[in-house]
């Protein structure tokens, strides 16, 4: 029996899989977080790294820069006559390790466990860099469609030149498809695709009660201290029952799909007396509404404490957004509650920070219909569709600027990955299957 397309394509794959590992980990071994106090030339050598395995692919490449901003890289090879062209996006940007004695290894020395590759970065999203150069790999260089790379270098601090980016090399960007690798799927093993992102705004919200510090022993029980009276602020976002209390946002339902309470319970690590907050199903509350964060406090550390009232301090407040939000009318809503909720006549003050809008993709067409068997192909099993509770600034500014481009948003992490967090991870085995579906909608959509 001759072996299908689908055969062959597993097969390549699994023979490349080798080097797209070894790409995978020479990337996570450059620690390029973006944001900033972290060195910037970290940040560019990650984009020159990225620029040296794409132009090994093939490909015409260069980094693109903007004043102020950290580089991002772009690989073109043109579309055979007729054919569509696909833009395929990652970052190589990453976030902070966080306390790295929370690591099980070091975070930025790539190591394998349980068929699981740990690093930052190997999941978000130095794993759609490797993606999108197994792909290429998988048909000996030469895909049957034109091929655009984007892979930016802000993507972890909110995409702050984004605009400027999309501006000044809106033409290069231009395409029919473009696929995301930046999201990831339902479970290990189930593939997904994402077709909705919540938006995001931010803030710096402080608190006032005093011009200077005074003894807590003199003035304690008649001068409020801000730390008390911040704390009251911050308490005023959620109800009784964790519902985001803020007036007037948007919040719809999503299908509950098969998610269950002790997934979440054990993906986020929530301790066994520690309830779930909010009301609806567990995909409506991570998907379709908002969610209320405190990100960071700024105030005496308690090494630094002593007896007195402390007369400021702040806070970041982080707020998602559900889809069909304006971010705008957002952060405006969100500094009216937190300026109205100031107790005993407390001065605040709240500084807008970033914002990105969020997204709901509509998944029909002909691509569509590619990528859903392409994956169907690949992993043995229909994709779900989900939403993500996450925010990808990109996807509603090519929305708006190339509304007639099919968005197609995948990734290979999965729940238990731990982006953002510590001991990040990528299973191996979904990585492979990720360039075997992406390589297989390519030859789709050039039949099709």
């Amino acid at each position: 029996m001759n072996p299908t397309p689908v055969d062959e394509t597993r097969a390549r794959v699994s023979a490349c899989m080798p080097e797209i590992r070894s790409e995978l980990e020479r990337l996570v071994r450059v620690p390029s977080v973006s944001a900033d106090g972290f060195d910037p030339q970290e940040v560019r050598r990650s984009a020159t790294l990225t620029a040296e395995l794409l132009e090994a692919r093939g490909l015409r490449t260069r980094l693109l820069e903007v004043e102020g901003a950290h580089p991002a890289v772009l690989a073109t090879r043109a579309a055979p006559p007729g054919m569509p062209t696909v833009l395929l996006y990652a970052h190589h940007d990453v976030q902070p390790t966080g306390p790295v004695e929370l690591w099980q290894t070091d975070p930025f020395s790539p190591e394998e466990r349980d068929g699981r590759l740990f690093g930052r970065g190997s999941s978000d999203d130095k794993a759609g860099i490797v993606i999108h150069t197994g792909t290429l790999r998988a048909w000996d260089d030469a895909p049957p469609v034109g091929i655009t790379v984007l892979v930016e270098g802000e993507e972890e601090i909110g995409s702050l030149h984004l605009t400027e980016f999309l501006d000044a090399y809106a033409d290069l960007l231009r395409a029919d498809v473009v696929i995301l690798a930046d999201s990831g799927n339902w479970s290990v093993g189930r593939p997904a695709l994402t077709t909705s992102l919540r938006g995001l705004v931010d803030c710096v919200v402080e608190v006032r009660t005093l011009d200077h510090a005074v003894h807590s022993g003199e003035f304690g029980g008649v001068a409020p201290d801000a730390l008390i009276a911040l704390s009251r602020v911050l308490s005023s976002l959620h109800d009784d029952d964790g519902n985001v209390a803020v007036p007037g946002l948007v919040e719809t339902d999503a299908d509950p799909l098969d998610l269950t309470e002790d997934e979440i319970r054990d993906w986020a690590g929530i301790r066994p007396g520690v309830r779930l907050i909010g009301r609806g199903s567990l995909t409506s509350r991570t998907w379709t509404r908002p969610a209320v964060s405190v990100l960071g406090i700024d105030a005496p550390a308690i090494r630094e404490a002593t007896n007195q009232l402390v007369p400021s301090a702040r806070a970041k407040v982080s707020m998602r957004l559900a889809p069909g939000q304006d971010p705008e009318a957002a952060a405006a809503a969100l500094a009216e509650h937190l300026r109205s909720h100031a107790p005993w006549g407390a001065e605040v003050t709240v500084t807008d920070g970033a914002g990105a809008s969020p997204s709901r993709v509509v998944t029909e067409g002909a691509a569509y219909d590619a990528v859903r068997r392409a994956f169907a192909d690949a992993w043995g099993v229909a994709p779900v569709e989900q939403g993500t509770g996450g925010t990808i600034p990109l996807v509603a500014a090519f929305m708006a600027r190339y509304p007639d481009a099919a968005m197609l948003l995948t990734g290979a992490g999965d729940p238990t990955s731990n982006p953002h967090s510590e001991n990040e991870s990528v299973d191996l085995d979904d990585l492979e299957r990720s360039v075997v579906a992406e390589a297989l909608f390519l030859g789709n959509l050039a039949e099709g």
